[in-house]
């Protein structure tokens, strides 16, 4: 059984889904693979999960570094559990591009060849936008490319992993989704 609880973020409503195991989703309103997760039979109820995924989620939105990683649950290819296993290690404030990903993941791998296009499928199926960081992965030359929640929203979170504030954003219509 999975809980679903609404967020009002800066940048448009987002569902939160958690199992009794951790985070298993967080969805800005209108992305790409939009509660791709989600199970039969979900309640919308808090849940210990989602009241941590909530506070780190107020704790990054109003501009801190949040020491803490909610719990997770993230279901997908051993492939894809792997490049997310890396988006989780780039530091606040850092990016990293879809090559340098592949690179990382030939070396732990035992020098296997890994595709930047493979990686980037694999950052685009995330289903826990933001708190693991897909947005904080560039195209070559730290371009801004594919995020599946909208370009707009991925450089409105660099912004501000940079310390600066959040521009106008009229990228969703808060309050305007409902439970799939």
């Amino acid at each position: 059984m999975q809980n679903i609880v609404f967020y009002r973020s800066p940048l448009g409503m987002m569902l939160l889904a958690a199992d009794e195991v951790g985070l298993t989703g967080a969805w800005f309103e209108g992305q790409k693979y939009f509660a791709g997760t989600l199970t039969e039979g979900v309640r919308e109820e808090r849940s210990p999960v989602t009241d941590e995924a909530v506070r780190w989620l107020d704790l990054y939105f109003s501009g801190a570094v949040p020491d803490f990683l909610p719990p997770l649950h993230l279901t997908g290819s051993p492939f894809r559990r792997e490049v997310w296993a890396l988006l989780c290690a780039v530091p606040y404030g850092e990016t990293v591009t879809y090559g340098e990903l592949a690179v990382r993941l030939r070396a732990k791998n035992g020098g296997r060849p890994v595709s930047a296009r493979a990686v980037g499928g694999a950052v685009g199926h995330n289903p826990v936008s933001v708190i693991v960081p897909c947005h904080r992965v560039t195209g070559a030359g730290g371009r801004l490319t594919g995020y599946a929640g909208g370009l707009e929203r991925k450089r409105q979170l660099l912004r501000r992993e940079q310390g600066l504030p959040f521009e106008p954003f009229n990228g969703g219509s808060p309050g305007s989704i409902s439970a799939p």
